[in-house]
């Protein structure tokens, strides 16, 4: 399977959704916190870096729920992208607005 090239506004996203999770983990283990989740310490590296800017839903639920952070909250830190990716076309050029 060949994967289409995130835009910029993706990997915005990616990294944003990163730092919130680093933020809210804190002082917890990476090891803990991913094992707690189901998922392998590096999967959780790379999201936390932005190197997988989009991680399976799935897999942002199970840290959500480890770290106590409702998936309303982390729509809230990441959302702002869609507002970039909506500004935006799919090379990263401001969109043209329709004639009205």
């Amino acid at each position: 399977m060949v994967r289409l090239p995130l835009t910029a506004a993706e990997v915005r996203r990616g990294q944003r959704l990163g730092a919130l999770l680093r933020r809210a983990r804190g002082e917890r283990s990476m090891l803990v916190t991913a094992l707690d989740a189901g998922i392998s310490p590096e999967t959780l590296r790379k999201i936390e870096s932005g190197r997988v800017a989009t991680p399976a839903f799935s897999t942002i639920a199970a840290v959500a729920h480890v770290l106590d952070l409702s998936l309303d909250e982390v729509w809230a830190e990441v959302s702002d992208g869609h507002r970039d990716a909506a500004r935006t076309g799919p090379d990263d050029r401001p969109r043209e607005r329709a004639a009205s």
